[in-house]
């Protein structure tokens, strides 16, 4: 029995490797999530991970790559989201020619909670629920040393590999 080749629209979505990243004006945060398994993770100056991009997206082979996407739902919008924004083209660029899938907080809040109106709190213990807890140090669990806007990103890989894409979140194919 062969291997199907995937398309475009398959890339993350059957991806036993995913990078994900979570973009911030000045840091992001990034996950290697391999089936199941959290395999590299942290958070780095935006040109720290601009410049390293392509090796983490290489690591174990990863073949989906998935960027938190911003939206806007009718609210005014200050300076930070317009640089984040700028970020995600700059890492989407520095990815090529990878495709790139974007995913917004609202699938992701779908997806992971089944509810539009959870809240970081509620994603992490769905995180939590799916993978398992961090543990302590003498005995750590999966999602040992996941804080912050990591969480984010981990929330981004699990989505990228649990759900299709959606027309047009695919960025970058060449």
């Amino acid at each position: 029995m062969g291997i199907e080749p995937m398309g475009v629209g398959d890339l993350v979505s059957e991806a036993h490797v995913v990078l994900a990243v979570d973009p911030g004006t000045t840091e992001s945060a990034y996950v290697v999530f391999s089936s199941g398994i959290i395999r590299l993770h942290g958070k780095l100056p935006n040109d720290e991970l601009l410049r390293i991009l392509p090796r983490l997206a290489s690591t174990d082979g990863a073949p989906g790559i998935a960027i938190e996407m911003i939206a806007s739902y009718g609210m005014a919008v200050g300076r930070e989201v317009f640089e984040t924004c700028l970020w995600v083209g700059r890492f989407i660029e520095r990815l090529q020619p990878a495709p790139v899938r974007l995913i917004y907080r609202n699938e992701v809040k779908s997806h992971l909670c089944h509810s539009m109106k959870a809240k970081d709190g509620n994603i992490r213990q769905a995180l939590i629920d799916k993978l398992g807890p961090p543990g302590k140090k003498k005995t750590p669990g999966p999602t040992f040393g996941i804080s912050g806007d990591v969480w984010a990103a981990l929330a981004v890989a699990v989505t990228a590999c649990e759900t299709r894409p959606t027309e047009g979140s695919i960025r970058g194919a060449r």
